[in-house]
């Protein structure tokens, strides 16, 4: 345990103070000096924070072993896909747990409506996060970048034949485009920053054009959107961009040829920059643990943990003082939409209403 100079002093004052009263005041103090001994080291002590994760173990290991061994600071998680907020809203205050950790705004913004994260003070998050990647109330953080690109056949569509996600919309790429279904969390966003930038009249114009150019009907994740590609079934598909990293260096050979298939393209250089999803977490509006579980997400922001963030999934750091690793840097520089993370969740239900209306 690590005992500063302030708190011997403070330690020692506590206990001539107590020497030199009477007995009665002896007592009270005793029960105030074993206190004011006590919380020193429960503020030093490594303990455990209880983690909820919609992330998969083997995205997350690295960073909860480099936390513990920077921290000594324990980790148990619950990993899930799904109904881990209908969980943690079901245990209330009786909840253990301190962290919440998930992907893109939809998911945050759900544990944030139903009142189940804790507004956080601390001026390492705001200084290692950008105000529009983070919620103004402070309830829960962005801690990755994830770039919803273009991607186009390598061989079959010239480098620049597509510069803006608005091209999506033109006669020029009629049955030669393929995307996952509209109403997935990633194509909500994408749909609520274009009414973002142009209106929910002009949105749904691009919409309706974007459909008439499928080449099939949406189905599959973004690998398959690269699948298609290699098979020819299109030419272009809308894609995270991490979905490329993990092809490239896939151990199926198949999955590496899909990623060999594709050019990446990244939008609206030009004007408002490449549309930015995140992935982020928050505390637990019940946590036991709160001091702990800020100094996780203050952990998640520096740069080793954004640095794994580029080489384990292929995500670009949230953090502007850190650079991305090798391979992502390879892949280019790009300019982002700056537009505020949580307007996309406010504007999901609008997005949701035109994606349904043009049978995206």
């Amino acid at each position: 345990m690590r005992v500063t100079g302030i708190e011997n002093g403070f330690r020692n004052r506590l206990r001539n103070s107590f020497a030199n009263s009477p007995v009665i005041l002896r007592w009270l103090m005793a029960g105030c000096v074993a206190v004011c001994l006590w919380l020193p080291v429960q503020a030093f002590a490594g303990g455990t924070i209880n983690i909820y994760s919609h992330r998969q173990q083997i995205l997350i290991q690295p960073f909860l072993d480099e936390f513990t061994k920077a921290t000594g600071i324990q980790t148990k998680v619950v990993y899930a896909s799904k109904g881990l907020a209908q969980r943690l809203q079901a245990e209330g205050a009786a909840s253990p747990a301190d962290v919440i950790l998930t992907v893109d705004i939809a998911r945050l913004a759900e544990y944030a409506n139903l009142d189940l994260l804790a507004s956080v003070e601390s001026a390492v998050l705001t200084a290692n996060i950008p105000a529009h990647l983070r919620a103004s109330d402070n309830r829960w953080f962005g801690l990755s970048e994830r770039a919803r690109i273009v991607v186009t056949a390598r061989d079959r569509v010239p480098a620049d034949a597509i510069q803006r996600i608005e091209d999506l919309a033109d006669a020029e790429w009629q049955q030669r485009i393929c995307t996952r279904p509209g109403s997935h969390v990633y194509n909500r966003a994408l749909m609520a920053s274009l009414i973002a930038a142009h209106g929910a009249e002009a949105a749904q114009s691009w919409a309706e054009k974007l459909v008439a150019n499928l080449a099939r009907k949406p189905q599959g994740n973004d690998r398959a959107q690269a699948k298609a590609i290699f098979q020819g079934i299109c030419d272009v598909a809308i894609m995270n961009s991490y979905y490329y990293g993990n092809m490239k260096f896939n151990d199926d050979a198949e999955q590496r040829s899909w990623a060999d298939a594709i050019r990446l393209v990244f939008t609206n250089q030009a004007d408002r920059g490449n549309h930015i999803n995140i992935s982020g977490g928050g505390v637990a509006k019940h946590s036991r643990n709160k001091q702990q579980a800020v100094a996780f997400l203050e952990f998640l922001t520096g740069e080793v943990a954004q640095q794994l963030y580029g080489t384990v999934n292929y995500e670009y750091p949230v953090n502007p003082a850190v650079a991305p690793p090798a391979e992502l840097a390879s892949w280019g520089p790009f300019k982002r939409d700056k537009l505020p993370i949580e307007r996309l969740a406010e504007l999901a239900p609008q997005a949701q209403m035109i994606i349904d209306r043009v049978g995206w």
